[in-house]
Parts: structure tokens; C-alpha cells; sequence
């Protein structure tokens, strides 16, 4: 005997609840009250297959237009030609046909003026089905138009959802190279079994990997099984349910129950298929047929997606890894090309270094020179001119202090440039800071007899490197006293609040250009003004102060000070995110 003439009986699975017939719709659109009351007295019993009519009404053409949209499944039109006008029922049926693109619908034209719409005119030009003359529409003649009518609705729509099966399976077989193809060939399995049974199906297909004999997965669901393709959805399904779909797997051959219906195939790799359908309809012998059929040219297709799926997957990880292996050579050639750079802005910034100690020191040492050479003469005279060596010696002393800063400050920027340089961070008093930087400068502003005035608390604690903000403070507060005047005054004031601190120096220099604001933090870019004392500059100190101000997180604003030059404000936080981090 063979395997698919034994029917399994399961006395104790769980019973599908039974689900109601859906009413054939049947659309009566008629402007006569009395044709409707005649249709639904004549068609009131009226059953086709266990399914009763639902009418529904429309007393015009445009109400039907209203209508067919919102019931786009009606399967049968009741329809009258004069309405609004002659015509009306015609264009309506132009509507269908054209706007809405139904097809399947089947339209009997009833007319009482057979005159205005010739009966073979109207066969011709217009997609209808029947057409009759209100006279000869009888009770019994509806009956008769009316079963042909539902039973070719049947036959197209059938026919239509077959289409939209094989449509799907045609789709799933050209997108294997898209993600979910197996999903997407699950769901039309689905929808060509519920086309072949000729019943509306809930429906649910379920795959066991050959290396998983336990566990199985939700390929596709339809109906009440929809969502249990769903990861989240998966744990809905019922014990009685993963029972039967086990019971399937073990017995490794198709069931045929009353209302249920258990499908089973193996492909050749070793996959299990289980296909459960759910439909009230009891399968004949030809239907059973037909699906085993079906089923039995089904194990070569999902084997055949399934390579696809797995040609997918390995092309995904070779792009993968080509990427990765592109990415780290991409990575790699910019750090080259940045060491590369940085070669080049090292050397360009050696030669900037060597042209300017070349010119910023030759001047002092020339003077040096001068000076010793003078007092080489003073020791030749017979009395010693004392007072006159003093001045030189005096000279001489002004211009090694003069090379000793600007020496300061060349180093002080290299180490700004290197890559290893690290802040000491600390807890410390910038109000004392500042006031202790004010000092050490109040006795170059009295040479120029300038006032230094300080403006501060007498404590603001803050988190930083005290040694190199007490660098840019002096920085600034030695431009001050360098660019203002004699007899000019400069102005400090410390500020400071729960989210950090501001310093700001003002002097009554003559302000800046606006081609110094342009490269004011450049190094070796020097300022239109002048010294006001003769004093010399690098060009580096404000690229020093930008730099430090920065490793702060802090920020450096100028402007126009209230003294008529210019101001610089710092405001630094009292504790950047990551040291707040790393630093508790």
C-alpha cells in the first residue's frame, strides 16, 4: 500500500475551533426602492456551498462608485443601466473595469428600458456577464443567474490566487540574493496549498535542520498563524500544537484530519518540512492528491533556495572580510601618510626654528660683542672710566637676559609640539596664581612706569597644570607691559563660578589690526604694533598660550578692552569629562 493511502487518526490532538463561512457580497445598485425590497425577498434564503448572501445597497452610481471601494471583494453586481442618466450603469461598469481594475466581479446588467442599452451593443462594447430585461428577471431566473454568477466569481477568484501564489514563488525564486527568499518561498507555499484546496486556510510551515533533531522554526505563517514567523511570536505557539507538529516529524508521512491537515517532506539534504493547514473544508481524494503532488515537487525547490540562501551568506562574508582587510590597509596607509606629514611639518618647523634663533639671537650677541670690545678699551685706559664699564657691563647684562627669554620660549614651544607631552593635573589657587604672576611682572611695567591692577578673589580653587597656566598667564601679562605705552595701565581680572574660571588681562596698547587677528595665534607671526620699550619678540608666545589653553579644554577670546587695546579672556573649565573620570 502506499504511503499516501494511510490516514492518520489522532483521537486525542486538540480540534481547531470552527471557523464561520464567509457570506457571498452582492452588490444591488438600483435607483427603484422596489427592485431592492424584490431582490432581497427573492434572494432571502438563498445558499450557495453553506454560504448565505450579504446584499448590499446603492440607490445611484455614484453611491455604487462609494460602494465597490469599500468592499473590493464583492462577487457579484446586480446592476441597473438608467440611473442618474441614461448611461449611468454603463460608465459604472467602465469604473470597475478600468479605475478599479476589478476583473473578477461578475456584473448582470438589469435594465427596464431595454431600449437604451441594445442588448448586443452592450455584450460587445462592455465588460459584463449577463444582461436582462427587468421583466424577465423571475425568482427563479435570479436563482439561475445568480449560481452561474457565484460559481464563475469562484472559478476567477480560484484562479486568481493561484496566480498570486505561483507570483510569489516566481518572486522568491528570482530574489534569492535577497535576504528572507526562504521565508518568502514559505509564505507562497502557503497560499498555492490554500489555492489548491480551494479553501480559505490558516496556515503555518515549520523546518527541522538535519543537525537539530529536536527544535524546529516558523518558515511562514497565514491566517491565525501569521505572526508566529515572528521571533517574538514563536513562543505563542500552543503545547498542543508543537505536539502534533513533533508527531508529523516522527512519523515522518502526511495526516489528513477532519478540519486539520498535516503535510511532511525531507529533502535531500536532510531538512524536515512540516506544513499544518487549518480549513473547515474535508479534502476529497482529489485534493489530496493534488497536494501531494505539489509536496512532492516542493523538497528539490527548498533545497534549491536554501543553496541560494547559503551562496548569499558566504558572499556576504567574503564581502565581509574583503572589506575589513580593505579597511585596515586604508588605516594603515593613513597613518603612513600621517607620519609622512608630520616629517615634513617637523622639518618645516626646524628650518622656521633655525631661521629665526639665526636672526632673533644675532642681534643681542652683537651687542655682547660691542660691549666687550668697549671694555676691552676701558682696561687699557689709566684710570679705569668705573662708572662708564658699569654701564656697559649693565648693557651687556640687559642683553644675555634678553637671549635667556627668548630661549625660554623657543623651548617652552617645542615641548608644546611634542607628541608625548602630558598636563599634571591638580587642585590649586588660581587667584593666587594669577596674583603671584601680577608680582614677578610689576617690575618690568615700573621700568615703563606702568600700573598693574588686579582684580580677584581671594581664593578659586581649580583642576589643571598650575606650572604651564601660569606660563600663558605670563605670556599675556608680559604682552601687556611690552605693547603698552609708558605710563600705561593694565588691567587683571580673576573671575570664577560652579562651571570654571575666567582670566582676563586688558592693556592700552593700540589694539590689533584686523590683519593681526587673522594669524594672532601663528607661530612666529609677529603683530603690526610695536615694543613700546624696544623689547624683542619670537612670535611664539600667543601659539604657546593657545596651545596650553587648549590641552585645558578651555577657550581664548579677544577683543576690544575697556582700555582702548586689546583684552584677553581665558576661560577655563574647572575639570574636563575625562579627568573627572580618570581622576576621582
Amino acid at each position: 500500500m502506499a504511503q499516501s493511502e494511510f490516514i492518520l487518526l489522532v483521537d486525542d490532538g486538540p480540534e481547531p475551533p470552527s471557523l464561520p463561512l464567509a457570506r457571498w457580497k452582492v452588490a444591488v445598485i438600483d435607483d427603484d426602492p422596489a427592485v431592492h425590497s424584490g431582490t432581497r425577498f427573492a434572494l432571502q434564503d438563498y445558499q450557495l456551498n453553506g454560504r448565505r448572501l450579504e446584499l448590499l445597497p446603492a440607490h445611484s452610481a455614484r453611491e455604487g462608485r462609494e460602494l465597490l471601494k469599500a468592499h473590493p471583494d464583492i462577487a457579484v453586481i446586480l446592476l441597473d443601466v438608467v440611473m442618474e442618466h441614461d448611461s449611468a450603469g454603463l460608465e459604472l461598469v467602465e469604473y470597475i473595469r478600468t479605475e478599479l481594475k476589478n476583473e473578477i466581479c461578475r456584473i448582470i446588467l438589469r435594465t427596464g428600458q431595454p431600449g437604451q442599452a441594445p442588448e448586443r451593443r452592450v455584450i460587445v462594447d462592455y465588460d459584463i456577464n449577463d444582461y436582462k430585461a427587468k421583466t424577465e428577471l423571475t425568482a427563479d431566473k435570479l436563482f439561475t443567474a445568480m449560481t452561474a454568477a457565484l460559481r464563475s466569481y469562484e472559478q476567477l477568484k480560484r484562479l486568481t490566487e493561484t496566480r498570486r501564489g505561483l507570483e510569489i514563488i516566481v518572486e522568491a525564486a528570482s530574489d534569492v540574493f535577497e535576504t528572507g527568499s526562504l521565508n518568502k518561498f514559505s509564505e507562497g507555499v502557503l497560499t498555492q496549498l490554500s489555492s489548491l484546496i480551494d479553501a480559505d486556510c490558516a496556515g503555518m510551515l515549520v523546518l527541522r535542520e538535519e543537525s537539530d533533531n529536536s527544535d524546529f522554526r516558523v518558515l511562514a505563517g497565514s491566517g491565525t498563524y501569521r505572526d508566529f514567523a515572528t521571533i517574538e511570536r514563536r513562543a505563542a505557539i500552543t503545547r498542543d500544537l508543537s505536539q502534533l507538529i513533533e508527531r508529523a516529524f516522527s512519523d515522518r508521512k502526511h495526516s489528513f484530519l477532519d478540519g486539520r491537515t498535516l503535510l511532511y517532506l525531507r529533502t535531500a539534504s536532510g531538512r524536515e518540512i512540516v506544513v499544518l493547514l487549518d480549513a473547515t473544508k474535508h479534502l476529497s481524494d482529489t485534493d489530496r492528491a493534488l497536494v501531494e503532488v505539489f509536496c512532492s515537487r516542493l523538497a528539490i525547490a527548498f533545497d534549491n533556495v536554501s543553496l541560494y540562501d547559503q551562496l548569499q551568506e558566504a558572499n556576504a562574508n567574503l564581502e565581509q572580510r574583503v572589506e575589513i582587510r580593505t579597511r585596515e590597509l586604508s588605516t594603515a596607509n593613513e597613518r603612513l601618510e600621517l607620519q609622512w606629514s608630520r616629517l615634513r611639518t617637523a622639518a618645516t618647523f626646524k628650518s622656521e626654528v633655525l631661521g629665526t634663533v639665526a636672526h632673533d639671537l644675532k642681534n643681542p650677541l652683537a651687542v655682547v660683542l660691542g660691549r666687550t670690545e668697549m671694555l676691552t678699551e676701558f682696561l687699557s685706559m689709566s684710570p679705569l672710566p668705573a662708572e662708564q664699564a658699569e654701564q656697559q657691563i649693565s648693557h651687556i647684562r640687559k642683553a644675555v637676559h634678553r637671549l635667556i627669554e627668548m630661549i625660554d620660549s623657543l623651548i617652552g614651544d617645542a615641548m608644546k609640539d611634542a607628541d608625548n607631552i602630558a598636563l599634571r593635573h591638580d587642585h590649586f589657587d588660581l587667584a593666587k596664581l594669577v596674583a603671584e604672576t601680577v608680582e614677578a611682572n610689576r617690575t618690568l611695567g615700573e621700568r615703563k612706569e606702568q600700573t598693574i591692577t588686579l582684580t580677584a578673589p581671594d581664593e578659586l580653587m581649580t583642576w589643571g597644570d598650575a606650572d604651564r597656566l601660569r606660563e600663558a598667564i605670563d605670556n599675556l601679562l608680559s604682552n601687556a607691559v611690552k605693547y603698552s605705552p609708558l605710563k600705561g595701565e593694565i588691567l587683571v581680572d580673576v573671575i570664577g563660578d560652579q562651571e570654571g574660571a575666567v582670566v582676563s588681562i586688558s592693556d592700552s596698547g593700540p589694539g590689533l589690526s584686523p590683519e593681526d587677528e587673522g594669524r594672532l595665534f601663528g607661530r612666529f607671526q609677529r603683530l603690526s604694533a610695536k615694543p613700546t620699550g624696544g623689547e624683542s619678540s619670537t612670535g611664539l608666545g600667543l601659539s604657546i598660550v593657545k596651545r596650553i589653553v587648549d590641552l585645558h579644554g578651555g577657550a581664548i577670546l579677544v577683543d576690544k578692552g575697556p582700555l582702548g587695546g586689546a583684552r584677553f579672556t581665558l576661560s577655563l573649565p574647572h575639570r574636563r569629562a575625562h579627568e573627572s573620570e580618570s581622576n576621582p
